[in-house]
């Protein structure tokens, strides 16, 4: 089995000037060239911003880039042509494209309709503020621009389950919307305030089995159009996970594929949580590991008081490895972000390290890690911050490793607080496979090790840099195998 990649091929700061798609297709065969297997492009469609918008702010789905709509014809990203052929040229280089899904909520809805809502209690959602009452709310979408191309529904109030405005008194609050679905909101299974349904804009109301039936024809236009390998999907915590299940067990039954599915359920101090959503939708979608994320975060800030050797405790990749994505950043936790959660950079070689090189997990990359990044933003506390994001050094080099090297049964050697190692013993499919990776959070350290006994007598060498010196592998496989403070080395055979 290949030791597979994926990389997350934008940024929350990504410039909104059109280039991404073609970006993408110019790097592809890099990519790939890299290690990279897969990669998880930002979500294609129009967003209520227009060529400003993330795609995180659906408002329509069918819009890639086509229709004259919100001011502009292209995305953020491109217009739908390069959007089609920089999938195409991922394809070609040998990589899979998975397509990011964002179907929690829409914005910039094209009229305003009178409503019957109930306002709610902020922290606690299930608890009503106030008596029925009528408010004006965006929540008709025509989609004047579109004409009726490709669908002609009509997204309505009875398609959406809650607002937050009010555009008849210009109030801001949280209003669910009484339609003929129920008057509370829909069940999730984030417990988060109550029930955490609604998260933004015009929250979509998956008990409308029409709103539904949309859905999977939506899912089926996009396929027949883009041809995607799979998906990232956006806020599922959000969301029921009975649609999900249907939504796709229908594409997967249609198109006799497997549709790689994973989601964000950002969840990163409520494993249990996740477990519920994995048990609920029967293992169909993959998640991003959130509480190693979490670990990595804390040990990045914490450094000599922070004990490795629980790096993994309450993780996804720990409980359920199959199902889990395992990543060090993020769009939404980098600097200034709403869920800020940036891994300090001296602590990111190692957390990569800690993704790349070991059996279990599906690694996750993240731009600005191969790319850098340089921008400015408004921070948490009010004030405009300039940020700049340095690429990561060894990145390549760890890919390399992942790709060629880190292969075999893995022994795990997690004795000391501030150092731990492990081994891969190699295998037989891959020529000079098999590898020994320490880490420290403080001091010079080394950690004495067994790889296969196989491989006594070879030279091993740290294929990071940072040691000059060689290291010939004693009997029965045994070798001690040193590392610098707040660092990582890898050592493998010298070819």
């Amino acid at each position: 089995m290949e030791n597979f990649t994926m990389l997350q091929f934008f940024e929350w700061y990504y410039p909104a000037d059109g280039s991404l798609w073609n970006h993408f297709a110019a790097e592809a065969q890099r990519l790939k060239s890299l290690g990279f297997d897969a990669v998880w492009l930002p979500p294609a469609h129009k967003g209520m911003a227009g060529d400003q918008a993330s795609g995180y702010d659906s408002y329509d789905l069918y819009d890639l880039g086509e229709f004259d709509q919100k001011g502009s014809v292209r995305t953020k990203y491109g217009t739908k042509a390069e959007f089609l052929a920089a999938v195409k040229s991922g394809q070609e280089a040998g990589l899979n494209v998975y397509a990011d899904v964002v179907l929690n909520h829409m914005g910039g809805a094209d009229e305003k309709e009178v409503v019957t809502v109930r306002e709610v209690t902020p922290d606690n959602r299930n608890e009503f503020a106030g008596e029925p009452k009528e408010i004006e709310a965006y929540t008709r979408f025509t989609f004047p621009g579109r004409q009726g191309q490709y669908s002609e529904f009509v997204w309505d109030y009875q398609c959406f389950s809650g607002v937050d405005y009010n555009a008849s008194t210009q109030e801001t609050a949280i209003y669910s919307i009484q339609n003929q679905y129920g008057e509370g909101w829909q069940d999730v299974l984030d417990l988060e305030n109550g029930n955490y349904d609604y998260l933004m804009l015009s929250d979509i109301e998956f008990r409308n089995p029409a709103v539904r039936e949309e859905l999977k024809r939506w899912g089926e236009w996009f396929y027949e159009t883009v041809g995607m390998d799979g998906f990232r999907l956006d806020a599922i915590k959000h969301m029921d996970p009975q649609f999900f299940n249907e939504w796709l067990d229908h594409l997967r039954g249609k198109y006799n594929k497997e549709f790689y599915t994973v989601g964000e359920y950002w969840a990163p101090y409520d494993l249990p949580s996740m477990h519920a959503y994995i048990e609920s939708t029967g293992g169909r979608i993959s998640l991003f590991d959130a509480p190693l994320q979490a670990n990595f975060f804390k040990a990045s800030k914490e450094r000599e008081n922070f004990d490795l050797r629980s790096i993994f405790e309450n993780t996804l990749v720990q409980t359920h490895p199959q199902l889990a994505v395992t990543l060090v950043e993020n769009h939404d936790t980098q600097p200034l972000q709403s869920l800020e959660q940036t891994v300090e950079q001296w602590f990111r070689p190692l957390a990569y390290a800690l993704i790349l090189l070991r059996e279990a997990g599906y690694p996750c990359v993240f731009y600005t890690d191969l790319y850098g990044s340089t921008y400015t933003d408004k921070g948490n506390d009010g004030e405009s911050h300039d940020i700049t994001l340095e690429k990561l050094d060894k990145l390549e080099t760890l890919l390399y490793v992942r790709k060629n090297i880190a292969y075999g049964p893995q022994t795990d050697y997690f004795e000391s607080q501030e150092s731990i190692g492990w081994v891969r013993s190699g295998d037989d499919e891959h020529e000079h496979s098999g590898c020994a990776v320490v880490l420290s959070i403080q001091g010079d350290n080394a950690r004495n090790m067994q790889l296969d006994p196989q491989h006594t007598g070879k030279t091993f060498v740290d294929y990071l840099g940072h040691f000059d010196h060689e290291i010939t592998i004693g009997e029965e496989g045994w070798a001690e195998f040193p590392v610098k403070d707040g660092s990582v080395s890898v050592w493998a055979e010298k070819v």
